[in-house]
């Protein structure tokens, strides 16, 4: 009878979807995941909006007299070995930060959704050349590239950086989307639309984009991920203009000072631990969208929250009970058998 109650549960449940087109809007209440990410990405854009209006101090400032002071109610996180306050350079620095990720996020998913649907759309040349061309940018290496384009021009400004991030990163947005939009492509609805004459620039718009709207957001998560670690990565080896304050450069002059070998843990923990927080933050995002976009996954989700439902409606933990194994026909002969041989006596 438990069984029962959880599967008409889990009926009644996933009956109670809303419809493909509001189900990712829905997805902002019902995913823990996705309410945690969005949480930790709105109180780093606030950082970033207002950081240099609640900064304390100028983060260049250099006093002399507060060298490597620990945090103290005159510096919250204490000082660098010029003086300088770290959560002034801390609030700062959140806006260089996320704008780079920002800027290579939007336009390599402009990219991904050009190429990428464009590929799965079109048959032909059109779409074979677009799928080769995402397949020749999918293989070009990051992070080698960006090393030699810093050793020409050291002093480029984060847009740079965040283009060349951005050419570099939609390639797997784009085969994701050709994928998914080779698979819609077959539908009755797509196909309807075509047989009514609809041009192909409606048919895209209207019929296939809203549907990949997952595939979309979460493109552009992932490559907001991987700009935000690459820059910072780059900051912290030193190849790119160490002069502006970013979280990066704040760990570079953190090693570059040897502040690990004066116990000036106030210095490079806090940009540490703010790099993680806001992948963390954005990964979590990332893993409530790969919960809706994998059905698995979705109705995962659903089971449990069908069985929760049952137990609280019954009062008990619901339990399956496997059936047991039915007997051969030579151990039921047999105990027919026994079961004759008793009545006998």
């Amino acid at each position: 009878m438990t069984v029962n109650v959880a599967t008409a549960a889990t009926i009644e449940i996933a009956a109670s979807e809303p419809a493909p087109g509001r189900r990712f809007w829905s997805l902002l209440t019902r995913s823990k995941w996705v309410t945690a990410g969005l949480t930790i990405f709105a109180i780093y854009v606030f950082l970033a909006i207002f950081g240099r209006m609640l900064a304390p101090y100028d983060p260049s400032y250099q006093n002399y007299g507060e060298i490597l002071k620990p945090p103290s109610a005159q510096h919250l996180l204490g000082t660098t070995q010029l003086g300088q306050d770290v959560l002034s350079q801390l609030l700062v620095g959140a806006a260089p930060t996320l704008e780079i990720g920002f800027l290579a996020g939007v336009v390599a998913t402009a990219l991904s959704i050009v190429i990428g649907v464009g590929a799965g759309f079109y048959a032909g040349s059109a779409g074979e050349g677009l799928s080769l061309l995402s397949n020749i940018f999918l293989v070009i290496p990051q992070i080698p590239l960006l090393v030699v384009i810093s050793s020409l021009d050291p002093k480029a400004s984060i847009w740079v950086y965040a283009l060349v991030l951005a050419f570099l990163g939609w390639a797997w947005g784009a085969r994701v989307l050709r994928a998914q939009t080779i698979a819609l492509a077959q539908q009755d609805f797509v196909l309807a639309a075509r047989a009514s004459g609809e041009p192909a620039w409606r048919i895209i718009l209207f019929e296939i984009l809203p549907n990949e709207i997952p595939v979309v957001a979460t493109s552009f998560v992932y490559t907001v991920v991987g700009a935000i670690g690459s820059y910072v990565a780059l900051c912290f080896l030193g190849l790119v203009n160490i002069n502006t304050w970013n979280w990066g450069t704040m760990l570079y002059w953190a090693q570059s000072q040897q502040a690990l070998q004066s116990n000036a843990w106030w210095w490079f923990i806090p940009p540490g631990l703010a790099v993680a927080f806001i992948l963390l933050g954005l990964v979590m995002l990332n893993f409530g969208l790969d919960e809706f976009i994998n059905p698995r996954l979705r109705a995962a989700g659903i089971s449990r929250k069908a069985m929760k439902a049952a137990s609280r409606q019954q009062g008990i933990t619901p339990v399956v009970r496997k059936r047991p194994a039915e007997p051969s026909g030579a151990v039921r002969a047999g105990d027919e058998i026994n079961n004759a041989a008793r009545r006998a006596k």
